[in-house]
């Protein structure tokens, strides 16, 4: 079985106009929830074997700080094709991962994530900035990943009030 994490960014600045979106970091309040999210992962002991982050400032930027906060060993590798892609790109990326690795974390942007968790499990949620979800594959290989269970979604308010 594998296991596939879904890590939405965390919230981006809007503070210099001219900045390209690929370029923009995130906020102050987004550095403050990816925390939130390491530290939910390293409570839980969730195990994560590989990475794959979009290369946009603001993913790279959330993903190495909640691999920092969690603790985390995971090899992170970034990814052009997870920057504005849709679900079926982002399943592509999914189903190319390291057979080695029994799970992964993706971290992209919206709408693709929503998108391939609704494709992977027909479920529709909203994944806003930060979010996690964790989905159960019922493969071996990440070649045949093509359906889903969806196990939990956490989002960094609700981790604030706990």
């Amino acid at each position: 079985m594998k296991t596939l994490y879904l890590l939405r960014h965390a919230k981006s600045s809007w503070k210099e106009p001219g900045l390209q979106d690929f370029d923009r970091p995130l906020n102050g309040r987004g550095r403050e929830s990816v925390p939130l999210v390491g530290r939910f992962i390293r409570k839980k002991k969730l195990r994560v074997d590989l990475m794959i982050s979009s290369p946009a400032a603001r993913a790279r930027q959330t993903a190495a700080l909640v691999k920092e906060s969690a603790g985390l060993t995971a090899e992170l590798l970034f990814d052009e094709r997870i920057y504005e892609a849709d679900a079926v790109t982002l399943l592509e990326v999914v189903t190319q991962a390291a057979e080695s690795a029994d799970s992964l974390m993706l971290v992209g942007h919206n709408p693709g994530m929503e998108e391939l968790l609704t494709l992977l499990t027909g479920e529709g949620r909203a994944m806003p900035t930060a979010a996690l979800a964790c989905v159960a594959l019922e493969v071996e290989k990440w070649g045949k990943a093509r359906a889903g269970r969806l196990e939990w979604l956490v989002r960094p308010k609700e981790l604030a009030e706990g």
